[in-house]
């Protein structure tokens, strides 16, 4: 929990200020998962806090949404050009990476 708290902090991911009238704040909420190596001994445990979404209304609490997720046909795509070319593949991994993106 203070790893994903720090991590929250760093980020500027808020700031405090005053609720419009007649506006109600969104409840957040802890989930934990215990991570699990291949062998079936335990990796890591992580702890996310999450915010309460399911309690907004489309067209009320909010307009638009986006996932930056990547479409199965743009990683084919990259996949056969990379085969094409010769080219070496790398993965990686953001933590946090949802907290980098800037929304307008």
């Amino acid at each position: 929990m203070n790893r994903e708290i720090q991590a929250l902090e760093n980020n500027k991911t808020w700031y405090l200020t005053n609720l419009p009238n007649g506006k109600k704040p969104i409840g957040c909420k802890w989930v934990f998962k215990t991570k699990y190596n291949a062998d079936g001994t335990i990796e890591r445990h992580k702890a996310r806090l999450v915010v309460k979404g399911y309690s907004q209304q489309e067209g009320i609490n909010y307009f638009d949404t986006f996932s930056t997720v990547a479409k199965l046909t743009t990683v084919r795509i990259i996949l056969a050009i990379a085969a094409a070319k010769d080219w070496c593949i790398y993965q990686l991994d953001v933590d946090n990476v949802f907290l980098h993106g800037d929304l307008n």
